[in-house]
């Protein structure tokens, strides 16, 4: 292994937060308050398009939601290489 390697190794099990970004929307204050229980925000973004991965806020790649039987999950479709 690598110096830089070794160094990294030390972290392996670091907890990190992962975060799915759906999108985002700006809203005036009318409107948060007229939310109610069966309110539909509309966003921008439409089915079918890539997520932001982020970790701990750092946006790190895209994926797309995926239906794993009665749950979901995130497939990676893009990393983002510093």
């Amino acid at each position: 292994m690598s110096e830089f390697a070794d160094s990294l190794a030390r972290f392996e099990d670091l907890p990190l937060e992962l975060s799915v970004e759906l999108d985002r929307r700006t809203m005036r204050v009318r409107e948060i308050l007229n939310l109610k229980p069966g309110s539909v925000i509309k966003m921008n973004r439409s089915a079918g398009d890539n997520m932001n991965l982020l970790f701990h806020g750092v946006l790190v790649g895209f994926g797309e939601i995926v239906v794993i039987e009665d749950t979901i999950g995130v497939r990676i479709t893009d990393i983002i290489r510093a």
